[in-house]
């Protein structure tokens, strides 16, 4: 429950009473400051509270906007404040301070008859609003207070009946609803999600908020849908591919408007960020699977593509993450690329051709649907994969020249996150102990170098050795080795970003090369599933750092064994076994992993007690 509080007298004709009723507030209204304190301390501590003039005038979405945000403590807009639990003591402190500095005026900053600021009868100065002083006390106590954009919505507090009437002459001439449907839209996105479905997905959000749906309940829908996409794919037929094309894009319709439900109701999350970002790769990786299954039934084997695809859109995206917190909250993070992207973005058509050809979701879901309905299965991954490949050269290629260029300091949070990020488990955190002192003399490039060679010489080696070859196996402790001397020092230079993203591209191509040279049926599929299990581990570890949650227990990444571990598992299972029995260990791996990271992660999200976050993501 949340309550509003009101200081001072009603204004005849106010509508405020009404507006904050219909944004789900108990409003109470308070003469002066010592019956706000009263009335506040009356409140349960575990509800929010808002303290409101009774002069504002304003549009309800600006008091939407400033009181109802659950991602933030504290929030104000002109003549309105709020606090959730985490505030509450902060705003009681305020209180009592102006309480202390005002002793004799219980009706600071109260209306007179007239509508016009009262003096304080201490000093006869004009007093400003009480939730604007209280608003500024939080943040001189260290309480951060947002103030959202309103942009051309209204909120102000008028100081006499003619400031009144042109603020609802204000109010009047700018539609608020117009207005936050424009805000319900994601600012920065793709060039088809922008326009072939941006223009209508908004109202179809705007018909479920009034219905009560929440995005939660759209995330799921957007599952569903793209999991019936998926199976109508696998029947191999004709009309299966058409189907499921037209359902891809129906779940990437959903999937937009999951985000701009959130947006338009602010009704923000720790779960729903968690479950919009994962059902995202869930959808699309099981439509991969799909589209693999109904190859087969024609007679062809797509499920190398399949997973060829998987590994390169997983490994983009760890780059992308990796890179971003790599550079968070880096300081002189200045370079010569980053200010020609600033200068490119003046120039409006290169905005979207240079959004276009990184091939976002939207773009790329829109691809892979039509070229469904229209072509093969073999015919989609090939493009994708040339796609999705030129994707990541240029986005790549771009990240290396700023990182290159820039003159920057990374901080304690970058290098911790980039340590998470790599998923050492306990061979590499013992390597890394012994060799410690040999990387400190090491120059700054050498993790990702490092890295970089263990990486090759595995997947090389575990492509070109026939099955039952020990050859991956010594391969396997070599990169076992490099692994825990990429990351025997904290990774704080310039490219050591990249050492997340090369593990990955290590792991899942080893996996793919060791199914491929099984040469049995099954063994793709059974790789498919351990990639899988393992990037929801990787992706989850990406969504619960973005969440200020910190990266998965070490006991988690240790029960899994690590990249490292894993790898060398798999190389020795390659060289023991036949390849049916290596079929079938990959199945009972991919199993096992994904029973250990699917149970902590649920257990994680549903208990977590992370503040709400609303996480716009990457187009891709």
């Amino acid at each position: 429950m949340s309550t509003a509080i009101l200081t001072g007298p009603p204004v005849p004709g106010s509508s405020l009473e009404g507006d904050l009723r219909s944004l789900g507030f108990d409003v109470r209204v308070s003469p002066g400051t010592e019956e706000t304190a009263a009335l506040l301390a009356s409140v349960p501590a575990t509800d929010r509270v808002a303290v409101v003039d009774t002069r504002f005038v304003g549009h309800v979405h600006s008091l939407r906007l400033g009181l109802t945000d659950p991602r933030f403590p504290a929030a104000a807009i002109p003549g309105a404040l709020t606090a959730q639990p985490g505030a509450r003591g902060a705003l009681t402190r305020a209180l009592t301070g102006s309480l202390a500095e005002n002793p004799l005026s219980a009706p600071v900053s109260r209306a007179g008859g007239d509508g016009a600021l009262e003096t304080s009868p201490r000093s006869g100065t004009l007093q400003a609003p009480l939730p604007d002083r209280l608003a500024e006390a939080l943040v001189a106590d260290g309480t951060a207070v947002h103030r959202p954009e309103l942009g051309s919505l209204v909120a102000t507090v008028p100081e006499d009946p003619q400031g009144r009437n042109e603020a609802r002459q204000a109010v009047a001439a700018v539609d608020d609803e117009a207005v936050r449907l424009r805000s319900a839209v994601k600012a920065r996105d793709g060039f088809f999600t922008t326009f072939c479905i941006s223009p209508y997905s908004r109202y179809l959000a705007r018909w479920c908020a009034r219905r009560g749906l929440t995005p939660n309940q759209v995330t799921t829908a957007s599952l569903v849908t793209a999991l019936i996409a998926a199976a109508a794919a696998a029947t191999g037929t004709r009309g299966g591919f058409i189907a499921a094309g037209a359902l891809l894009l129906l779940s990437f319709v959903l999937d937009c408007t999951d985000g701009q439900l959130a947006r338009y109701s602010l009704q923000y999350s720790t779960m729903g960020a968690w479950l919009d970002a994962t059902f995202d790769r869930a959808k699309e990786y099981a439509y991969y699977a799909g589209l693999a299954l109904g190859a087969a039934r024609g007679g062809d084997d797509v499920w190398a593509l399949a997973l060829a695809a998987m590994v390169l859109q997983t490994c983009r995206h760890v780059v992308d993450f990796s890179f971003n917190e790599a550079n968070h909250d880096a300081v002189s993070n200045t370079s010569p690329t980053a200010a020609l992207s600033d200068r490119l973005d003046s120039v409006g058509w290169t905005v979207w051709v240079r959004r276009m050809i990184v091939l976002p979701i939207g773009e790329r879901w829109a691809m892979i649907a039509v070229l469904t309905a229209v072509t093969t299965p073999r015919i989609v991954f090939y493009a994708l994969l040339a796609g999705c490949s030129f994707a990541a050269c240029y986005t790549t290629a771009g990240r290396l020249l700023r990182s290159l260029t820039r003159k920057a300091s990374r901080t304690e949070r970058a290098t911790r996150a980039l340590a998470d990020l790599a998923d050492s488990g306990p061979l590499a955190e013992a390597v890394a102990r012994a060799g410690r002192r040999l990387v400190r003399a090491l120059p700054a490039m050498a993790p990702p170098v490092i890295a970089l060679l263990g990486g090759a010489a595995l997947v090389t080696t575990a492509a070109l050795a026939e099955h039952g070859s020990y050859a991956p196996v010594a391969a396997a402790v070599l990169y076992v080795i490099t692994s825990g001397l990429a990351v025997a020092r904290p990774l704080g230079g310039p490219l050591d970003w990249l050492v997340p993203p090369v593990f990955r591209a290590a792991e899942y191509g080893a996996v793919l090369a060791f199914a491929v040279r099984a040469d049995t049926a099954g063994a793709l599929p059974a790789a498919f599933g351990l990639v899988a299990a393992v990037a929801y581990h990787h992706y989850d570890t990406v969504y619960r750092i973005r969440g200020g949650t910190g990266a998965p227990p070490r006991a988690l990444v240790r029960a899994i064994g690590g990249h490292e571990g894993r790898i060398l598992a798999v190389a020795l299972l390659a060289a023991l076994v036949t390849a049916e029995d290596f079929t079938i260990a990959l199945t009972a791996l991919a199993l096992a992993v994904a029973l250990v990271v699917l149970v902590e992660s649920i257990r994680f999200w549903v208990s977590s007690a992370a503040p709400a976050v609303h996480d716009e993501g990457e187009p891709a």
